[in-house]
């Protein structure tokens, strides 16, 4: 599986089945490696990649992320090795324990011990039976992980780490505890524009509903912001975590995660909505940074 150095995180859920199906072979076409999509309360996170490997030909689709919740690990591991086969090794499973909002109130699970659940899950999907033609290669796993815990179980039992809503700073980091040898692919936010109030704007907009859930604010706490400078989402942290500019400004973030030590950088590029995929950035920002 080659997933390149840059892919692009997007809520397909916005698009209809033809758009979604379109929008995924621009990604292909502008040369991306790989196209991350989230799992929340839209369409099934495995249906999803179906309907996108079936409409790519290079392409990799990687759920970015699927919630352990939603599918036992059994489903979980059948799900990725039939996507695998049926596309030639190209779908990438990224797992999550998601958040308590999600899995109790929506799904009726009780939301405890995410890392000891996530060690759990793991260990039944190395078990689980699987008795299907196999896919060309044994199908990968990487983990949404921010704290040290969850890093760390990426690097023992998962191919390595997504991680969502980071800088630099944490990518850093994040190699450290993974080790040398594991996937590390990291999703960073951008706005195509170089007005500062405009930007920041969007920023906000996009980062407000994660300012609400504790796995987020708990790691930016960790990485040294403030709860004033998350709850009023201070100029300093839109800066950190939403990068903003011309195209030079948002090539020069990316190429600090890749100097920290990702693998692989998935941008979310947003029009001033803070809501909306940036289609026209997106096609910009490959030519930039192929």
């Amino acid at each position: 599986m080659d997933i390149k150095k840059l892919g692009v995180w997007a809520f397909t859920d916005q698009y209809g089945a033809p758009q979604a199906a379109e929008f995924a072979r621009k990604v292909e076409d502008w040369g991306y490696g790989a196209l991350w999509y989230p799992e929340a309360v839209g369409r099934d996170s495995l249906v999803q990649a179906g309907w996108l490997l079936s409409n790519t030909k290079n392409l990799v689709v990687a759920s970015g992320i699927a919630n352990i919740f939603a599918r036992d690990a059994q489903s979980s591991m059948a799900g990725a090795n039939a996507l695998n086969e049926l596309s030639g090794g190209r779908f990438l499973l990224g797992l999550g324990v998601s958040h308590a909002p999600l899995v109790e109130a929506m799904r009726g699970h009780k939301y405890e011990k995410p890392l000891a659940n996530m060690r759990d899950y793991l260990e039944a999907m190395h078990k689980a039976a699987y008795q299907a033609p196999p896919p060309p290669e044994r199908s990968q796993v990487v983990l949404a992980a921010l704290a040290p815990g969850m890093l760390k179980l990426s690097g023992e039992l998962a191919d390595g780490a997504h991680p969502y809503n980071v800088n630099p700073e944490h990518t850093r980091e994040a190699r450290a505890l993974l080790g040398p040898d594991k996937l590390l692919c990291v999703e960073h936010k951008v706005v195509l524009e170089t007005d500062a109030d405009k930007a920041r704007a969007a920023g906000r907009a996009v980062l407000d509903m994660y300012t609400k859930l504790p796995n987020y604010v708990n790691n930016w706490k960790r990485l040294g912001f403030s709860d004033e400078e998350i709850t009023g989402m201070s100029d300093r942290f839109i800066d950190e975590f939403v990068a903003w500019g011309d195209e030079n400004a948002i090539a020069a973030r990316v190429q600090q995660h890749w100097e920290a030590g990702a693998n692989h950088v998935c941008i979310q590029a947003l029009q001033l909505d803070g809501k909306t995929v940036d289609e026209a950035a997106l096609e910009k920002l490959a030519k930039r940074l192929a």
